[in-house]
């Protein structure tokens, strides 16, 4: 059973949380109101509020009435049963695909993570890559460009035409190839610059920019 009331997604720093952006963009690209609301991560507030909403103490959380649920990709699971499978592909084999890459995502590339770390609105910033890392990079880069060749006749995201949770699951790393410059073939450049290029991705890093601008908040976070 679904929950009731109104949608409320719990996020960390826009600048910071990588996983706080994954549910967000599948939200509103899926067009489904919601509140946000942001704790700051590494504060005394995050600490002290967290818990209500995560047993896991981690941001994001969905709150539908009663219901909480957290993880970024269970939330991306629970919204695509709020817009009746909407979320992933609509071809059985596609939707096998898009879950498998997103499930490498969710477990993986731990390396490119701790290297490069989430910086929404920062450009510019040199970090070199150790080997595991670098391996990393062209992981990702050959299965944007395996997607991008098997479904480009679809529409300019991953699996065609629509938006969906694989998208959304890749699409901080997108951030962090923009902020740290990562060098990409044609095809995966392409479809970065598709997705930089998305308003939901553009207001994200608004919101990363003010975060540093009008509060003050550092720049970079593990």
């Amino acid at each position: 059973m679904t929950g009731h009331g109104p949608l409320v997604l719990v996020i960390g720093d826009k600048q910071l949380s990588s996983w706080s952006l994954r549910p967000w963009l599948l939200m509103r690209h899926m067009g489904l109101p919601f509140e946000e609301l942001r704790l700051p991560l590494d504060t005394p507030r995050f600490a002290r509020e967290i818990e209500r909403y995560s047993p896991a103490r981690r941001v994001p959380v969905l709150l539908h009435g009663d219901l909480h649920v957290w993880d970024s990709l269970a939330i991306c699971e629970y919204v695509n049963e709020l817009v009746r499978g909407a979320a992933w592909p609509a071809d059985a084999a596609a939707r096998a695909h898009a879950r498998s890459i997103c499930a490498e995502m969710h477990a993986g590339f731990a390396a490119l993570r701790s290297t490069w770390s989430m910086r929404a609105a920062t450009v510019g910033l040199e970090v070199d890559l150790p080997p595991a890392a670098r391996s990393d990079v062209e992981r990702v880069e050959a299965i944007w460009t395996a997607c991008r060749e098997r479904y480009e006749g679809g529409g300019p995201w991953l699996f065609g035409a629509r938006f969906c949770v694989a998208d959304a699951m890749y699409a901080p790393v997108m951030l962090r190839f923009r902020t740290y410059g990562a060098e990409l073939g044609p095809v995966a450049r392409r479809y970065a610059a598709h997705v930089l290029d998305d308003p939901h991705v553009a207001d994200w890093i608004r919101g990363a920019g003010q975060e540093i601008a009008v509060e003050g908040r550092p720049e970079s976070h593990a």
